[in-house]
């Protein structure tokens, strides 16, 4: 568990641009059951989140599609609302950054850590843009 302050400026980092936080198994699961589409950001205290996931995810926002709900859950501090979201992200192994959008419940694109580290953000907002303009 990381301590409250430490994360708080990370979890800013996304509800600042519209992002719900999940705290819960039954929020995990409300939000997945939403028609639509449906952004999950698994939030992480890593530097590839700060410097790639994050502002990635953040960037992909200015596409002119974009998802209908955007939710995040925070590894190693949401613990049971982290684990329902990446049981929902199957067959995919837990990483975290991850980034997956769903629509109407199933999973249709995919991010997962080794996507994320190492490339810029507006790479990963590219790909992310993509996906939005064939599933949104």
């Amino acid at each position: 568990m990381y301590p409250a302050e430490l994360v708080k400026p990370m979890r800013e980092d996304l509800t600042r641009v519209g992002f719900t936080e999940l705290h819960t198994v039954e929020q995990v699961e409300d939000a997945l059951a939403k028609e639509g589409t449906t952004l999950v950001m698994v939030n992480s205290v890593c530097g590839c989140a700060a410097a790639n996931a994050r502002p990635g995810t953040r960037l992909s926002l200015q596409n002119a599609k974009r998802p209908d709900n955007l939710v995040t859950v925070f590894a190693g501090v949401d613990r049971e609302a982290t684990d329902r979201a990446r049981a929902h992200m199957v067959p995919f192994p837990p990483s975290s950054p991850s980034i997956a959008l769903f629509k109407d419940g199933e999973l249709v694109h995919m991010l997962e850590r080794h996507h994320i580290e190492g490339r810029p953000a507006e790479l990963i907002a590219e790909n992310l843009m993509d996906a939005y303009n064939e599933f949104c």
